[in-house]
């Protein structure tokens, strides 16, 4: 028996405004904004909430001695499309060039990995 249900993936930004707009890009959806804290609910239901976090420092990856925390997978049709979109929103690539792999990874206006992925 589970002790406890998923509520919400918080992330840390130095701008919670700016990030859970990039996401709303990404992923569709609606944002509300209550001070420091903004929630992004998904077209699906599903929700990403982001926290402002003056002395946030960004991951790097890869880096074994820096952790990346953590990263979302976000699944898609079409690679290149998807590509094209997020780093025009302002997604930078970290590991994208091998074109035959059904992934590849980014990372967000804030410096969190995620990766696209035709899965």
């Amino acid at each position: 028996m589970a002790l406890a249900k998923l509520g919400t993936v918080v992330l840390d930004c130095p701008d919670p405004r700016a990030l859970a707009g990039f996401y709303a890009e990404v992923l569709g959806g609606t944002v509300e904004a209550d001070g420091d804290w903004v929630d992004l609910t998904t077209p699906d239901g599903r929700a990403l909430a982001f926290q402002a976090s003056p002395g946030f420092v960004a991951p790097e990856w890869p880096a074994p001695d820096r952790s990346q925390q953590f990263h979302l997978d976000l699944t898609v049709e079409d690679l290149d499309k998807a590509e094209a979109g997020v780093v025009a929103l302002g997604a930078k690539p970290l590991d994208a060039d091998d074109r035959s792999r059904s992934w590849r990874v980014y990372a967000d206006p804030a410096g969190h990995p995620f990766c696209l992925c035709a899965c």
